[in-house]
């Protein structure tokens, strides 16, 4: 097991993490950027090492000041919680290259299901139910017109190193596909540096389906469950749920099985989520996210596994604590995430916090890392914590979440709190009756 482990990350992942850390007794280091100095868990960590300005370029994103941290610090390990370096396959190798541990996915498998060209490849070959589209990057708007006269429109246009909704364009006929492939080229560029592009039939009233699996790089390999992240907006996940209320047991061990196998065959190590669109039915693979995921507490609720605790024994050498018979699913958990956001227009809210006051009792979480007093600074995500649930049933987990989200204040600052007290009262929520447009349209028609 590793003497210390180095949290490259703020917020309430390394919260999160410091936290499993410290159960496993491993010594924690946390870097932090100066806007960043009064943390919690700076504050709670054993130590803790400055690594630049409030920029994340500067600080959370500087590879040489985090390795030159764990070079002072003796760090064996770094965890990158999700966001930032997670998923920076050259940061993976040149801690590697010094010896130190990347408590994640090998780098060659970061890479792999980075570029969404090549994870869709990849997921071909191992057997994984893929959306209709191109095989390749779309050079020309021609190329692309005959291929999506040959699927069927309408069809989207997404950025091969995209996310987040940037670089993303739906087209309904021939016309539009030549503007949606000129835009979504201009928009990757300007995003991600890379303004390669590819096509998939765009699917009318999806959900957004995805599997929780673990690997340990030796063979093993298990699926831990379904989640529902249909509820977002611009394509940014607000609300999720376990297990998926729309995919049946025996659809959850059949999807499952197929990419536990498929991470048994990749040797795949850590944790890691395969998103699908799901549509009458079908399963359609989107992508692969090669780290931990915000959600991840909802999967930890109705399964009882650590996942960080997981995540750390594997890449300290162990093999997984559990195999697939060891894994059950028990009652229904929902997680929503609060974040710093005026509730109706959702522009960014930092701040002073003059009082804050969690929910608790009887199947509640709250996996955060701000107090009263503290200052929500301006530079990063505006995500400040996250309200998770626990019922026995959906709908007694839904009875949960609307007396937890009344009962959660936070003063000083505007939040999305009263986003969440609107939508567990509508009927198509409370049904279950939605797929990712779904919040979209509400917030276009319920304004205030």
């Amino acid at each position: 097991m590793f003497q210390k482990v180095l949290i490259a990350n703020r917020g309430e992942i390394a919260l999160r993490i410091l936290r499993a850390c410290k159960e496993l007794g491993i010594a924690t280091v946390a870097v932090h950027s100066t806007a960043d100095s009064n943390a919690m868990h700076v504050r709670l960590a054993d130590e803790s090492v400055c690594i630049g300005p409030p920029p994340a370029k500067d600080s959370y994103l500087n590879i040489p000041s985090i390795l030159a941290a764990c070079e002072i610090t003796g760090a064996d390990a770094v965890h990158p919680g999700y966001g930032f370096l997670s998923e920076n396959a050259r940061f993976a190798r040149i801690l590697t290259e010094h010896k130190i541990t990347f408590i994640g996915p090998s780098s060659h498998h970061i890479e792999i299901m980075g570029d969404k060209i090549t994870a869709k490849k990849t997921a071909v070959e191992l057997g994984i139910p893929v959306v209709p589209g191109s095989d390749g990057e779309m050079k020309t708007p021609e190329e692309a017109i005959k291929l999506a006269n040959a699927i069927g429109y309408p069809v989207i246009v997404k950025a091969t190193a995209g996310g987040g909704g940037r670089g993303m364009k739906v087209a309904r006929n021939d016309e539009e596909m030549a503007i949606a492939i000129s835009t979504a080229r201009t928009e990757a560029k300007a995003a991600f540096g890379n303004d390669s592009v590819y096509i998939e039939k765009y699917l009318q009233r999806p959900r957004h389906i995805e599997i929780q699996v673990m690997g340990d790089g030796k063979g093993n390999a298990v699926h831990l469950g379904t989640r529902d992240c249909s509820l977002q907006r611009r394509h940014q996940k607000v609300w999720e749920e376990a297990s998926a209320p729309t995919v049946s047991p025996d659809q959850r061990s059949e999807i499952g099985e197929i990419c536990a196998a498929a991470m048994r065959k990749l040797q795949y190590s850590g944790a890691g989520t395969i998103e699908f669109l799901y549509e009458d039915g079908e399963f359609y693979f989107i992508e692969m996210n090669t780290r931990l995921q915000v959600e991840h507490p909802v999967t930890e609720r109705i399964t009882g596994v650590d996942l960080v605790y997981e995540q750390i024994r594997v890449a300290s050498g162990e093999t997984l604590s559990l195999a697939q018979k060891d894994v059950t699913f028990t009652g229904h958990a929902i997680e929503v995430r609060i974040n710093a956001e005026d509730p109706q227009t959702f522009t960014p809210s930092p701040g002073k916090i003059s009082f804050y006051h969690p929910a608790g009792g009887v199947g509640v979480r709250v996996d955060s890392a701000v107090y009263g007093g503290y200052t929500i600074p301006p530079y990063y995500d505006s995500l400040i914590g996250k309200l998770i649930v626990y019922g026995r049933t959906r709908e007694e987990c839904l009875q949960r979440l609307r007396r937890a989200v009344d009962e959660f204040v936070v003063d000083g600052i505007k939040t999305t709190l009263p986003l969440f007290q609107r939508l567990i009262k509508e009927p198509d929520i409370i049904a279950g009756n939605y797929d990712i447009h779904w919040l979209e349209k509400y917030l276009g028609t319920k304004k205030g």
